[in-house]
């Protein structure tokens, strides 16, 4: 399968599913994002990338602690349900766009979310390449991982391959594995 058809299935099934996303999901997601933000500093100067954020669930976490969230997805359908989850934020900003060429300017966000997409791309090390492109240097990097698609070491290799720095990885009582990374200085 060509990468564009494996995401094109993935946009479709993400389309099918949004409208019951949360109601399946929510739950799950909220463990990870609890994992992810347990003794992490967010700064609230800096604006903050979700990239593949689905139906917005890390908003509900994260903000009213933060300057600005832009949220990436692929799916219109999951971005609707974005949308209307953020209708009473001004700080949440939508784009539908593939999380491995996002229109955005590189070095703006100093924090970055990627929950639930290195399975669904073809290329992870692609798509973490194009997430460190939009961040600062030093930023902080979260990243999750399937364990039913990776192995603990495959995920880790992943990550050091794409250039990032492991500080820590949760996965007691998840589904996947939450890696909080620094992007490393060139």
């Amino acid at each position: 399968m060509n990468q564009w058809s494996k995401k094109r299935r993935i946009m479709r099934s993400y389309d099918a599913t949004a409208h019951i996303y949360d109601a399946r999901y929510a739950e799950e997601q909220g463990a990870k994002i609890k994992a992810a933000l347990d003794g992490l500093r967010i700064n609230r100067c800096f604006p903050v990338l979700d990239a593949g954020c689905g139906t917005g669930i890390l908003f509900d976490y994260i903000a009213r602690n933060v300057q600005e969230i832009v949220g990436v997805d692929i799916s219109r359908k999951a971005l609707v349900q974005a949308k209307q989850r953020a209708k009473s934020l001004e700080n949440v900003h939508l784009v539908q766009a593939d999380v491995d060429n996002m229109p955005l300017k590189e070095n703006i966000f100093a924090h970055v979310f990627a929950f639930t997409i290195m399975q669904n791309v073809p290329s992870p090390t692609k798509t973490l390449n194009e997430i460190e492109r939009v961040t600062k240097e030093d930023a902080i990097v979260v990243v999750t991982g399937m364990k039913k698609s990776f192995t603990l070491k495959s995920f880790k290799r992943v990550l050091t391959g794409a250039g990032l720095r492991i500080v820590s990885v949760k996965e007691e009582g998840l589904k996947c594995y939450v890696a909080v990374c620094t992007k490393i200085s060139s």
